[in-house]
């Protein structure tokens, strides 16, 4: 290979040419046609010789030399570039190359994208593998549909790509893109389909390396068809993208909802309080203001009455005595009115005063809600970020019970010295929240470079870089607001991402400090130095009184100390990862000499790489200070609630009150007038003392009870109208007073102006002190009827939209000079006609708040579809209108535009996402023509009843927040076929019974309304896709117990209730607490159909199941069989009412008594409480008299359930067969009463063809007289693993076959002896009593029973009874021998009990597995008694015999293997699944273990 530094020109072509096979002799003479090149692997320096090619289109050249494009200036046809693999640092020497179309300029060192501009039909751009930091110069780049840039620097994506809309491949993999934001920017690539970010031949990026990144870039870039050469074209995995982030949205929709909820709450209570604090203040103006009115008419009837006298004395020339008296009176009158005046006054200074008081409570009300709204501020923010981040920021905050809490509240208060904040009285520091910030991003960034720290240096064990991490807070720049948006930029982004600011060196190292004086001290500074020349003391301790602290995890690395602030740098401090500078090298005003020793801890810290510092806490906190702050909630504020109570001697407002007493005592007194309860003629013209109506000029109806004013229009010359402090709530009476001028009606109930109309005239009126509340309605009344309106006080009314409410007067009532006694200013008046003219929706409002977007863009966001699309792309006012402009428009964002009704959008067809929130509507009218209309926000408007919609069933979404609903039409709602979305919040609705057709419904929040009844609940079970629901701050809440449970149970549909996530514990507990209540509807639903005549089986296990009301009756009359077992159940409830039940099993239920048991005796003994509390103590039975237990057990009860042949009771807790009255079920044949707690059998007397009775596992001790008493046709009789000690009173068990007593405490042989009664008996099973260990009671009882057929599970035959015989002569032989005669027992018996010695077995061979218990050899004492009792103590898990197992089994279809019954040593049953036969055997001998048979 010739070495490329010494080939001149000539040379490089003769190597090009014998590359590609060509002669470069013809070459060199006559040119050459060839249209495509290569070199490879030869060392090519540089680009040469191209000129001799004229028609190449391709050109390839790899792993050569070339350092820079160069000599392509002849190339006009080239269409393919390949400089791949080569050395080149910059793109240039293209402009001639203006038909390329394919570019490959991959491993190079290229830097920078440039000169492309000209490129224009470039369609394929590879410049992977390279050293490129910023995506750039692509912008002409139209037809560009591969970019490949993997393998660079790049770390943002920006909009830079915005331009290549063609663009279909894209591979950005091996880069340093870190945020799902920048992702979002491929959004707008309409055309991509391919994107790599994550190609296994390069690096991972860390935006790979997040939760969630598959879900994100699918979602929002759903047309993509490979991702990281990953095929996810198939339909179901962007469904699955789509549906979990719809989810999100919803779920951060639910926490920014309560978020919101929370502050209104807070707000609420703000409001309230303020109400309370201003009620005292109100209570002594309504009080003046009523004197003064008295003394206003007093003084006006005085000066008419002085007129009056002094017109006659003229006219009438009276004699000069009378005109003496005259003069007189007219020099006592002013004095009178003297004194008026001056109370008059007196009484303004009070109102004013306590008027102030008002302004005061509403300036601090004002201040603390600011500082609520502040404080909840942050967390929407931050639930968004969590949103758009697919929680890979999530933010979470703490409470005093959680670690970390404590740590961080410990580590500030450690770090907080109240010597350093002494000038500013400042005494400690109050920590209102902390927020934790995980942020997986800055985390990763953090522990790598951590990593490559550890790797770079020998570091020696754990302590020596525990040494180097550190707990710092950031010290924001004093002289700018901790803004929410710096704030979020810095969790989000990290503090890498450079700010505006004036400190120095911010852009050089991020500033720490270890000291909250450090940190805190140039914020407080500045604040003073801000606002020390305004006269504002009483704000100034609120100025820094709450802060925000940034708390970060740090490593410092190796750090040193710098001397002087003003030289720190990376560039001078190489060798440091940090710099730190003690507290003594500051001058500060906020330091003071000290005597603790802070001021050698605390440093200010400077960190040379961002990433290095993690941001981890956000503390909100408040200073405490010697100063108290102004609070609604103040002692002082306090002290005016309570005395509005009472006037205590030396409070606060004592002295006050006082003042106000002494002026009420004032000359003159007034003496009150009787009040008018109506008004008639006779009442007016007594009042205007005049008998025409057209003569009266003024009346003052002051002070009254007067509801209506009849026959007011008379008064044709009325100009003065007084009617104030009466009890007016409209005023339709006064209309058509074409005279009038003057109206006072304050301090009324008036809640409306219709019917107030035709007073044309009047120039001064006053509403004050009313209720008052829709402003835009009122406001349209008096432009209508009050043309001429000069004066107009509206003060202390509930108004709607108080901060818009003067400008909107002024704005209307453009004749008005005075507005709540403050002069209209001619600036004001301007203000108000533009606040009006923007108040209607026209061409130009609606084309600056508008977007033409088709689609809705992919954004994780909460925020309204039409806010978001016209902030990411506005029309504009001056864009070019065609023809049909407004057919386009698809979004139209009107927010806060103070608008009173909607108006010019009939001709916007298309419009499909619209909101109006913030205006002054007061219907929901002009969107009729918006029949394509998807998503309606109507927040904060004045509407009081939803109307207008029935035509927009596209609807998918519809927000009415915060306006005055007050019900739901019941039809409303009926045609929105597609709504999902919900919200009703803040309004006054009482019922949601026009929600039940909204079949498509996901999410309902209709929290703080006026829901109260239960039964509104029900209105949302046909809701079946309802998933949210948010009904708090209802009535209901308060009034239902344990109402979320309620709404849990009736909703099971529902995953989140009141922005709190239902559990599945959530929903048992619901169960168990509301469930039990078995009807028609819950087995329909089961079914799938009404139609139960042919229902012959009803099977409801495991249900929480209470009652049963099953209605009609009719209905299930074919149902048989019944299997309601692991239910609530206490009593049979409606099932008694079936008639053709035969097999009934209630197993695990609480079943008492059949029907359901009377309330109990008001008057109990003490052993009857004792039998209540505990069931087991065995007093119940004898607190009740044998003449009340026969009636409880039903002897003298009709019967009832004539069908019913088998009963099952297991487990149910039962102690008194008396009062679970089965006397009645009169044709019982089987009943089951296992696992109870019965010690008593009795009440079974009329059971006469009761053929088997289980109570296994009972609390039988022994019979009474009245357990047995009749004769019985009980074939079979379970009692095993009961007490029985004794078995007497069995003898009428006349045709008992089979009797099981196994596990009992049956000691002495004759007990066994008493079963020689039952001469029918065929099995018995004695195993597991104490007896048993004789091992002589099975030859007693084979030679005692001579019908037994099976003795414990092992036949009975003839070798057993010659075997028994014997047994017992040699038994009887021995004793005989033994024992002297005159001491043999009276009766003969051979088994009675005698002392005897013990009596030794040898090579005794036992049947079944009895030899391993005793052995070959044993002895008999007749001492046998074991003194330690066995505990045979109720064990729930304990199974049912082998009898009623079999039967509860088959009851519930499953099959019995014959191989079971085998090895149980029982038959199967033959026909009936609950009868027992001859045939069926018992547990084996093998099987005696107690163990074994549990």
């Amino acid at each position: 290979m010739i070495e490329s530094e010494s080939l001149n020109q000539e040379e490089i072509i003769k190597e090009l040419c014998l590359c590609n096979g060509l002669s470069y002799e013809v070459v060199g003479k006559e040119g050459s046609d060839t249209s495509k090149l290569e070199m490879f692997f030869s060392g090519y320096p540089r680009i040469v010789g191209l000129s001799l090619f004229p028609d190449l289109t391709s050109l390839t050249i790899v792993a050569q030399d070339i350092k820079e494009i160069s000599g392509l200036e002849t190339c006009f046809h080239l269409k393919e570039l390949w400089i791949a693999e080569c050395y080149i640092e910059k793109i240039g020497g293209l402009q001639k190359c203006s038909k390329l179309e394919k570019l490959y300029l991959y491993y190079n060192k290229i830097s920078k994208i440039e000169n492309l501009e000209k490129l224009i039909r470039l369609e394929v751009l590879w410049l992977n593998h390279n050293i490129i930091k910023n995506i750039e110069g692509l912008q002409t780049l139209k037809n560009l549909n591969d970019l490949n840039l993997a393998g660079n620097l790049i770390s943002r994506i920006g909009k830079c790509l915005d331009p290549n809309d063609h663009l279909e491949r894209l591979n950005l993999s091996g880069n340093q893109i870190c945020y799902f934001k920048d992702l979002t920017n491929l959004a707008r690539l309409p055309c991509l389909k391919d994107l790599c970010l994550n190609d296994p031949q390069y690096k991972t990026n860390p935006v790979c390396l997040l939760y969630n990144y598959s879900t994100h870039v699918l979602f929002h870039l759903p047309f993509l068809q490979r991702l990281d050469t990953l095929d996810v074209s198939a339909k179901q995995i962007k469904e699955l993208a789509d549906t979990t982030a719809m989810k999100k949205v919803m779920y951060y929709n639910m926490r920014i909802k309560t978020i919101q909820r929370r502050l209104n709450e807070d707000l609420e209570k703000l409001n309230d309080r303020k109400c309370k604090l201003q009620k005292l203040p109100e209570e002594r103006i309504k009080l003046f203001s009523f004197v003064e009115k008295n003394l206003e008419r007093e003084l006006a009837e005085l000066k008419g009455s002085s007129k009056v006298h002094t017109d006659r004395s003229i006219n009438n020339k009276l004699s000069e005595l009378e005109k003496s008296k005259n003069c007189e009176t007219i020099t006592e009158e002013p004095s009178l009115q003297q004194k008026i005046l001056t109370k008059l006054s007196a009484l303004s200074g009070r109102v004013t005063f306590w008027n102030k008081k008002i302004d005061e409570i509403e300036a601090i009300y004002r201040v603390e809600v600011k500082q609520k709204k502040k404080s909840h501020g942050l967390l929407i923010p931050f639930l968004l970020t969590e949103l758009e981040t697919v929680g890979n920021i999530h933010f979470e905050e703490g409470s005093r019970s959680d670690d970390w809490f404590t740590s961080c509240y410990e580590l500030i208060r450690s770090r907080f010295c109240s010597r350093d904040f002494r000038t500013y009285g400042i005494t400690g520091l109050k920590v209102k929240r902390v927020i934790k910030v995980n942020n997986r991003i800055l985390r990763l960034k953090y522990e790598e470079k951590f990593r490559k720290f550890l790797d770079s240096e020998e570091m020696h064990g754990s302590e020596s870089y525990r040494k180097m991490m550190e707990c710092l807070f950031y010290m924001f720049d004093p002289e700018v607001t901790v803004k929410k948006k710096r704030l979020l930029q810095i969790l989000e982004k990290g503090f890498r991402e450079s700010e505006t600011s004036k400190l120095p060196l911010r852009k050089e190292a991020v500033i720490l400090s270890n000291s909250l004086s450090m940190c805190e001290g140039p914020r407080i500074d500045f604040l003073k130095q801000k606002y020390q020349d305004k006269k504002q003391n009483t704000l100034e301790n609120e100025l820094f009184r709450h802060g925000i602290l940034l708390l970060t995890k740090v490593f410092l690395g190796h750090s040193v100390q710098a001397p002087e602030q003003e030289s720190i740098s990376q560039a001078n401090f190489p060798m440091a990862n940090s710099v730190f500078i003690p507290q003594k090298h500051f001058l500060n005003s906020i330091m003071e000499p000290r005597s603790c020793d802070c001021g050698f801890r605390q440093c200010k810290w400077f960190v040379f790489d961002p990433d290095l510092v993690l941001p981890e806490y956000v503390v909100e906190f408040e200073y405490l200070t010697v100063v108290k702050p102004h609070s609604l909630f103040s002692s002082f504020n306090n002290v005016i609630l309570e005395e509005s109570k009472k006037i205590s001697e030396g409070s606060v407002l004592s002295q006050d009150l006082k003042f106000d007493e002494e002026v009420m005592k004032m000359e003159p007194r007034i003496k009150p007038r009787p009040k008018l309860i109506s008004l008639d003629s006779k009442t007016i013209f007594s009042l205007a003392k005049t008998n025409i109506y057209s003569h009266i000029v003024n009346l003052n109806l002051h002070g009254n009870s007067l509801t209506k004013l009849r026959d007011l229009a008379k008064l044709t010359g009325l100009r003065r109208l007084n009617i104030s402090f009466n009890e007016f709530t409209c005023l339709d009476d006064i209309y058509h007073l074409y005279n009038l001028e003057y109206l006072d009606a304050s301090h009324n109930h008036v809640i409306t102006l219709e019917g107030f109309r035709g007073l044309m005239k009047l120039k001064h009126l006053d509403l004050s002190w009313n209720q008052l509340k829709k402003s835009g309605d009122e406001i349209n009344l008096l432009c209508k009827h009050t043309t001429g309106l000069l004066t107009l006080n509206i003060q202390h009314n509930p108004w709607q939209k108080r901060n818009t409410l003067r400008l909107s007067v002024i704005g209307r009532l453009k004749t008005l000079t005075h507005l709540d006694g403050v002069l209209v200013t001619q600036e004001e008046a301007r203000a108000a006609v533009k606040f009006i003219a923007k108040t209607k929706i026209t061409q130009l409002s609606v084309l600056r708040h508008c977007s033409t977007k088709e689609e809705r863009p992919r954004v994780l966001t909460i925020w309204p579809s039409a806010k978001i699309l016209t902030q990411i792309s506005k029309v504009g006012p001056h864009v070019h209108l065609s023809g049909n402009w407004y057919l386009k428009i698809t979004a139209l964002n009107l927010d806060g535009q103070h608008l009173f009704e909607i108006t010019n959008l009939e001709k916007l067809e298309n419009l499909k996402w619209a909101s109006f929130s913030d205006n002054n509507l007061t219907k929901m009218e002009g969107l009729e023509s918006c029949i394509n209309l998807e998503e309606l926000i109507l927040d904060g408007n004045c509407i009081s009843k939803i109307e207008g919609i029935s035509k927009l069933t596209k609807l998918t979404r519809l927000s009415i927040n915060n306006n005055l609903l007050t019900g739901l039409e019941k039809h409303a709602f009926d045609n929105m076929l597609h709504l999902h979305s919900l919200s009703l919040e803040n309004n006054r609705i009482t019922s949601l019974s026009g929600l039940q057709k909204i079949f498509t419904l996901i999410e309902l929040y209709i929290s703080n309304n006026y829901i109260a009844l239960n039964q509104e609940i029900y209105n949302l079970k046909g809701l079946y896709n309802l998933v949210i629901l948010d009904i708090y701050g209802n009535i209901i809440v308060w009034n239902q117990e344990n109402y979320r449970l309620f709404v849990v149970f009736h909703l099971p549909e529902l995953k989140a209730l009141d922005g709190i996530s239902i559990d599945q514990l959530e929903t048992e507990c619901a169960k168990d607490l509301f469930g039990g209540r078995l009807t028609s509807d819950m087995i329909a639903e089961r079914q799938g159909h009404s139609n139960f005549i042919q229902m012959q089986e009803l099977n409801w296990t495991s249900s929480s199941i209470r009652t049963v009301d099953l209605i009609p009756v009719d209905q299930f009359r074919s149902v048989c069989s019944v299997n309601l077992q692991n239910n609530n159940l206490t009593s049979f409830s409606g099932l008694v009412y079936l008639p053709s039940v035969k097999v009934l099993c209630l197993n695990y239920n609480h079943i008492e008594s059949i029907m359901p048991r009377v309330k109990p005796q008001t008057h109990l003994s003490n052993r009857q409480l004792l039998y209540q509390k505990v069931a087991s103590s065995g007093y119940g039975q004898h607190g009740t008299s044998k003449m009340n237990r026969d009636t409880i057990g039903g002897e003298h009860l009709p019967p009832m359930m004539h069908s019913l042949e088998v009963l099952h009771l297991g487990y149910n807790g039962i102690c008194n067969l008396i009062q679970l009255q089965v006397n009645r079920l009169r044709n019982l044949k089987y009943l089951f009463l296992q696992g109870n707690e019965i010690s008593q059998v009795e009440g079974l007397d009329n059971l006469a063809v009761l053929q088997e009775l289980v109570v296994d596992h009972n609390r039988i001790r022994s019979f009474n007289d009245s357990a047995f008493a009749k004769p019985s046709s009980l074939l079979a009789l379970h009692l095993e693993e009961n007490r029985l000690r004794e078995l007497n009173k069995l003898q009428h068990l006349v045709k008992l076959e089979k009797l099981y007593l196994g596990y009992n405490k049956i000691q002495d042989i004759t007990e066994l002896e008493k079963l020689e009664v039952i001469s029918s008996l065929k099995e018995l099973t004695i195993y597991g009593n104490p007896i048993c260990r004789k091992m002589l009671h099975r030859h007693v009882l084979i030679f005692r029973l001579p019908n037994l057929q099976k003795l414990d599970g092992i036949p009975v035959n003839s070798d057993d009874r010659t075997k028994a015989e014997l047994q017992v002569s040699e038994l009887q032989a021995k004793k005989n021998l033994l024992i002297p005669a005159s001491n043999s027992p009276v009766d003969g018996s051979p088994f009675a009990h005698l002392k005897a010695p013990p009596i030794k077995i040898t090579n005794v061979i036992l049947p079944g597995d009895f030899s391993h218990y005793l052995g070959p050899d044993f002895t008999l004492t007749p001492e046998i008694e074991d003194k330690k009792s066995k505990n045979t103590g109720i064990l729930t898990s304990n199974p049912r015999s082998i009898h009623a197992e079999i039967a509860f089994r088959q009851l519930r279809g499953i099959n019995i293997s014959p191989s079971l019954l085998s090895h149980q040593g029982i038959a199967p049953p033959a026909t009936q699944i609950f009868q027992t036969s001859h045939e069926e055997g018992r547990i084996p001998g093998g099987n005696f273990s107690r163990s074994n048979q549990l």
